[in-house]
């Protein structure tokens, strides 16, 4: 679909001093701007749960105020439980593709078929040149459209969420390959970016770094850091820095950690290192409102999907409020851009579920306090209010998992005090090695609101998400 054009010099003689560049008050055929939200592992009891610990039973998150809703099947090409790779790919491509594949083709493998050995050595991708080709994606798109463009995430900025964005490779676990494809004008940079990704904001530093340098995950002298400046890019790596990056830069790489960004727990008791998810979208947009055309900014709450690993679900909750925190952001500073959100799609969704579950039947708690454990405490009996007890005859937790680390041969005695702690790991029913809780396989909630919106009803097949916005998008 070819996209349609204002007549830009006739709706500028018309329109209010004051208003951003990219503001409207004129409804366009298509929508100007979309910013895709990505919770990553954000199933829909992980959802829950979160409410619950942030709001209590009856209160409510900002995905839950969106007024248009659906379930997405997020199976891969290959797999019934999908890793994130492929699910993204497929909101951002529309090709249902293999597990572990970044953007390409649906006969991409990440495995030789011969050794079912992983087509990656080390950081270095070791692809073959005849193993599948890349597939566009909706940021590709966006670039030669000559919208604005951004990439922000709590995860290395070259993991496999955000790396669907603007890469392609065979194994999400090429990380150097990937960092090259997105750094404009250099050995392996994805040409189909134009310019470059304007706003570019996480972690992951040490894939950008010269293998001199110590830390850095290079196998190679490169240094991307000065290649980004060298191509015109403000580059911070600090919340000091980041705070002083304004409007004015055009182009912005902040890359705060060597590898992922802090759990949204660890950054608010340490304040002064990084900026929050709210933050780095807050200003991503400040940057991308400038281009009068529009704009495509993917946000992803990464560490949700760590957290979950882990079975560390006070983490895991926490991240996905902090997610949320982001997305009410977004809609507040778009509302002022777009009033009414007439030419702006905001989409919120998540690639996978996992295995995190409530277990019955628990009192209602509200919502967690430094005093109260609430979703995360003991589960309380809702007739007696005492604790439930287990066939051994101990207490246990409302939250658990199917599978993950913390998996007792023999049951003990445990405390609201003890569960409640931030490292403490939620106990599975089946056991697996340390942070190797599994993704689960069902489906996952859409939320959306501004133009388009109601296309989005029903269950539908993450592939089918991407024509949807491609559709409201004029791409």
């Amino acid at each position: 679909m070819k996209r349609k054009v204002f007549l830009w010099g006739a709706f500028a003689a018309l329109s209010i001093a004051g208003l951003s560049a990219c503001s409207s008050t004129t409804e366009a055929p298509v929508a100007k701007n979309v910013i895709f939200f990505l919770g990553d592992g954000m199933g829909l009891t992980t959802m829950t749960a979160a409410r619950i610990y942030k709001a209590g039973e009856d209160g409510e998150l900002t995905m839950d105020t969106l007024p248009e809703t659906a379930f997405i099947k997020t199976y891969s090409n290959d797999a019934q439980v999908t890793d994130s790779a492929p699910s993204m790919a497929a909101y951002m491509t529309g090709v249902k593709m293999n597990n572990e594949v970044v953007s390409m083709s649906a006969d991409t493998s990440a495995y030789d078929k011969n050794t079912f050995a992983s087509y990656v050595s080390g950081a270095d991708s070791t692809c073959p040149s005849t193993n599948g080709t890349a597939v566009p994606t909706m940021l590709e798109k966006a670039k030669t459209a000559g919208l604005a463009t951004g990439v922000v995430t709590t995860t290395r900025i070259t993991h496999a969420t955000p790396a669907t964005t603007y890469a392609h490779i065979c194994h999400r676990d090429g990380e150097n390959a990937i960092a090259a494809q997105l750094v404009p004008n250099g050995s392996g940079y994805n040409s189909a970016l134009g310019s470059g990704v304007d706003v570019i904001l996480g972690g992951g530093i040490a894939y950008f770094q010269p293998k001199t340098t110590t830390g850095s995950k290079r196998t190679d002298t490169r240094d991307l850091v000065a290649e980004f400046k060298t191509a015109g890019y403000k580059f911070v790596t600090n919340k000091t820095e980041f705070d002083a990056a304004s409007a004015s830069d055009k182009k912005l790489v902040g890359l705060f950690t060597p590898s992922h960004m802090s759990y949204d727990l660890d950054r608010i008791a340490n304040a002064a290192n990084e900026p929050s998810l709210a933050d780095m979208t807050g200003k991503a947009i400040d940057i991308l409102k400038s281009n009068n055309r529009g704009m495509f900014l993917m946000v992803e709450g990464g560490r949700i999907d760590h957290a979950l690993h882990e079975t560390t679900a006070r983490k895991a909750l926490q991240d996905t409020v902090a997610f949320d925190d982001a997305i009410k952001v977004a809609i507040d500073k778009m509302n002022i851009i777009d009033p009414g959100l007439k030419n702006t799609l905001i989409v919120v969704t998540a690639d996978h579920d996992h295995t995190l579950v409530l277990n019955g039947y628990a009192a209602l708690t509200g919502k967690t306090t430094d005093a109260n454990p609430g979703v995360l405490g003991l589960l309380k009996d809702y007739i007696t209010g005492v604790f439930a007890v287990d066939a051994s005859n101990n207490p246990y937790t409302i939250i658990g998992f199917g599978n993950g680390e913390n998996r007792p041969t023999t049951r003990t005695a445990l405390t609201d005090a003890t569960v409640f702690g931030a490292t403490y790991h939620q106990e599975a029913v089946i056991p697996t090695a340390l942070g190797s809780e599994t993704h689960g396989g069902g489906d996952v909630f859409l939320g959306a609101i501004g133009k388009g919106a109601e296309k989005f009803t029903g269950v539908l097949v993450n592939t089918e998400v991407f024509g949807l916005i491609r559709g409201i998008f004029g791409l």
